[in-house]
């Protein structure tokens, strides 16, 4: 248990995805971008300390080539009981998020979507692959590739010195 299945894909923009209208989304779209990828809850102790500052860390460096994907995910004591849309609502009217938020998703087990399987094979964590919480954030650089993966505790600004980085400032 904790071992990550290898996956075939080498990048995420090799992966489809669905927004929250259950559109698809291609990822191969945010090529040359570096992606902040996070499971978010709308019920969770780390909402409003991550939605502010993923709003805030989005608003200083989209025009720089920041994208924060967010993945809303119910798997966590029942944080995001909602539909797919309630959870962008949420995020876009309480946070005014403007990154996108994407349709539900599970992150472990027999169900984890493609894209957090990808993910988790790429860097696993401290206790194996599996997400243990809501806010996991994994750091994407302009290939595709996973660059580095944060906890539930790692704060969004605690990690733009990074993001920083990735986007080729110092």
């Amino acid at each position: 248990m904790g071992a990550s299945p290898s996956v075939p894909e080498k990048s995420i923009h090799e992966f489809t995805v669905k927004d929250c209208k259950g559109r698809d989304v291609d990822l191969s779209t945010y090529k040359g971008k570096v992606l902040l990828v996070v499971n978010v809850a709308s019920k969770c102790g780390f909402t409003n300390t991550n939605y502010t500052q993923l709003t805030e860390l989005y608003s200083r460096y989209k025009d720089k080539g920041l994208e924060i994907l967010a993945f809303p995910c119910n798997q966590f004591l029942y944080q995001e009981p909602g539909s797919s849309q309630e959870a962008e609502q949420f995020a876009c009217t309480r946070f005014q998020a403007e990154y996108p938020i994407f349709q539900k998703v599970k992150v472990n087990g027999a169900d984890t979507a493609p894209v957090y399987k990808f993910l988790k094979s790429s860097k696993g964590g401290l206790f194996g692959s599996s997400i243990k919480w809501n806010f996991t954030k994994f750091l994407v650089d302009k290939d595709g590739l996973v660059l580095k993966r944060y906890g539930s505790t790692t704060s969004p600004l605690a990690i733009e010195a990074d993001i920083k980085k990735s986007l080729g400032e110092s």
